[in-house]
């Protein structure tokens, strides 16, 4: 049995929550490999709508599992406010849902230290969500991060107090006064550890093996997006995880011989939080079009989010680096009120066309358009693939053809009911 990954395709937030919720029916388990509470997969169904962090997005399926890897990290303050959400729908997450002990543990200082690191930037800051996850990674790497099995310890509380006065040495070095801050945090993060603890932590990766050897099917869901890569984004405006395909199996301790399918989540346009490149954004009225008819704002931040055309050089990069085998294209429905669309085709640098993203991210990028007309009318209440208007359908050939990935499933609005599968 094989195990396959889903992944954005672009800078995050488009659509991955939504995808999951409405694939998990196809799977035994679903998994997370990355990333934390900086994520924001938003789902919705029966007309409300449901945001997670941390959370796997098959967990308002009762009778799939679900299973937290030693990929994430895992803010517990967080975690208790996800699960409070969810017990007062009627569900019961014990029952499903299964924490690595190998994923690291947001501290209450790493937010500190996020936040002080942010302001020492000044005007070069990244646009970090301040959620402590790039403290929590750096400490990992150093190897002097805690984990869930941590909790486990009957040293824990000397773990974390001796990790807790180093990060405040930092923060006096940063200058950055905590005094008033971290009472509350302390207290606030040692009290959201009891929820934290009425969870199964397991060894996920030996229970994912042997789900697989029981032929069990598994999904693989990824956060934020592949341009936010920490090897292969803009750096530095990226995340602190491998956002890509290959990350799924470090953060999962799976092997790469597991490897099914890699379903790319692609928004018909382009958004991005934060600072960065971002070749094809728009500073106009169009761009401010897209971002309210999308309701582009933030999941994790509210931030409002930078609107531009579809970028088809950075897809092909994305898909190239993925080795992504089916597309899934979202909001669509979002663009049925434009005469003409651009779509990014080729980059100009230096004078020269490319179709290869710069290396570097101070790189001036001009983007080169082809102009493809709009539909011009309202897809939301399309079911099937016939309904589509054709000019619509032209722009998903367009797309497959530029890139050589097929278009696999449409999304046409947010509700899990409006999804339309081709294959």
């Amino acid at each position: 049995m094989k195990i396959d990954i889903l992944l954005g395709l672009q800078w995050g937030d488009e659509g991955k929550g939504k995808v999951v919720d409405v694939l998990t029916s196809k799977y035994d388990v679903i998994a997370r490999f990355q990333g934390g509470p900086n994520a924001g997969h938003s789902l919705e169904f029966n007309g409300i709508r449901h945001v997670l962090h941390i959370i796997p997005s098959g967990i308002f399926h009762k009778e799939k599992m679900n299973i937290i890897g030693n990929g994430v990290v895992i803010d517990p303050i967080i975690f208790e406010e996800e699960i409070d959400a969810l017990v007062k729908m009627g569900l019961t997450p014990t029952d499903n849902l299964c924490i690595s002990k190998k994923a690291h543990l947001i501290m209450p200082t790493h937010k500190l230290l996020d936040a002080a690191y942010e302001a020492q930037k000044g005007n070069n800051k990244i646009g970090s969500t301040l959620k402590g996850i790039g403290p929590t990674y750096t400490d990992k790497i150093a190897r002097v991060g805690m984990r869930i099995c941590d909790l486990l310890s009957p040293n824990f509380e000397e773990k974390y107090q001796h990790l807790l006065n180093e990060h405040k040495a930092i923060l006096d070095q940063l200058h950055f006064d905590y005094s008033m801050l971290l009472p509350e945090l302390d207290k606030k993060w040692k009290a959201s550890l009891a929820t934290l603890r009425k969870f199964a932590f397991i060894d996920s990766e030996y229970e994912l093996y042997d789900y697989l050897q029981q032929e069990k099917t598994v999904l693989a869901e990824g956060a934020q997006g592949t341009l936010l890569d920490l090897e292969f984004g803009a750096y530095p405006f990226v995340t602190s995880s491998n956002t890509i395909a290959a990350g799924a199996f470090t953060g999962l301790g799976l092997d790469p011989h597991f490897a099914g399918k890699v379903i790319g989540i692609v928004k018909a346009y382009c958004t991005r939080v934060g600072a960065g490149p971002f070749p094809t954004e728009l500073f106009d009225a169009t761009g401010e079009k897209l971002r309210t008819i999308g309701n582009e704002f933030g999941a994790t931040t509210g931030r409002p989010r930078r609107c531009g055309w579809l970028d088809l050089v950075a897809l092909k990069y994305a898909i190239m680096i993925n080795g992504v085998t089916d597309i899934v294209l979202t909001k669509a429905d979002v663009m049925s009120d434009f005469d003409t669309i651009d779509v990014c085709t080729a980059y100009r640098v230096d004078g020269e066309l490319t179709n290869h993203i710069p290396s570097a991210s101070d790189a001036v990028v001009e983007p080169v358009y082809t102009t493809l007309p709009g539909w011009k009318e309202d897809i939301s209440k399309c079911k099937t693939y016939e309904e589509l208007p054709q000019v619509f359908k032209d722009y998903i050939r367009f797309i497959e053809e530029e890139t050589k990935a097929k278009v696999s499933i449409v999304s046409v609005g947010p509700d899990r009911d409006a999804t339309i599968f081709r294959y």
